[in-house]
């Protein structure tokens, strides 16, 4: 049984970030041997002064493959988990949903994209995830968090939303690499340019400073841009993080049309 996992709104500008809590849920599953969990998803929402988030307004969404029967375990362990490690500024939510043929998968990918770009309400979250049969529950502060984190499930199934959790590090000379070694990376998929061309195996690649993934068509996906130098060797470097943040502003966009 496959389930997608989400939290949202668990911190404070100053403390553990909401991607941390949710690999430690993860870490969780996995010494209980109650499943195997997949790379951690984050995914910005709407930033509104009318939504009183904590930090980022941003959710983080994983994959779990479990064992027959751990559902419940899950649940109660994420819930009891966010009340004690959250904090007492926070308004911590969980989504727990059950990947199989009976989720419609539209209705949430719609109500995450709509969570980008509108003011929802918690009775919006709650009417979808009754009607779906999804769970959701609010577990501290006034429980705000339940809306980003039935959001963050859709927008985890529309396999193409969000970043990666943290940063890769490789051991490369120079800071240059191939696209084969970036791919043999367990957390790269492709490489492509900011245009969506698949660069070719023996292609080289300039590391900057931060080097992470992003999901797209549901593959984790290194973005470089083309270099303008005279360097014939190296012809890309990957992107920096403002040009990480354009692009997935220019995806929201593209997908409201």
């Amino acid at each position: 049984m496959k389930l997608l996992v989400c939290i949202d709104d668990t911190d404070s500008i100053d403390s553990r970030g909401t991607g941390t809590l949710a690999e430690m849920i993860a870490g969780a599953i996995e010494e209980h041997n109650w499943g195997k969990c997949s790379w951690i998803t984050r995914h910005q929402l709407l930033l509104d002064p009318a939504i009183p988030y904590t930090s980022h307004n941003s959710s983080m969404c994983f994959v779990a493959d479990i064992e027959n029967g751990c559902l419940q375990q899950i649940i109660d362990y994420a819930a009891e988990f966010l009340v004690r490690e959250s904090q007492v500024e926070a308004d911590p939510g969980l989504c727990v949903a059950v990947i199989d043929d009976s989720l419609d998968k539209q209705s949430l990918i719609d109500f995450g994209y709509k969570a980008k770009r509108e003011v929802l309400t918690k009775a919006d979250a709650y009417s979808l995830a009754r009607k779906l049969n999804i769970h959701l529950s609010e577990h501290g502060g006034n429980g705000q968090g339940i809306i980003g984190a039935l959001a963050g499930v859709g927008l985890r199934l529309s396999y193409n939303d969000g970043r990666f959790k943290g940063t890769l590090k490789f051991d490369a000379p120079d800071n240059i690499i191939t696209v084969q070694d970036f791919c043999a990376h367990p957390a790269v998929d492709e490489v492509r340019s900011l245009e969506g061309a698949c660069l070719e195996a023996g292609e080289f690649v300039l590391l900057e400073n931060m080097v992470k993934p992003i999901f797209i068509e549901g593959k984790a996906v290194i973005l470089v841009q083309q270099l303008n130098d005279t360097n014939e060797r190296v012809g890309w470097k990957t992107c920096s993080k403002n040009q990480l943040s354009a692009y997935e502003e220019m995806r929201t966009l593209v997908a409201d049309k």
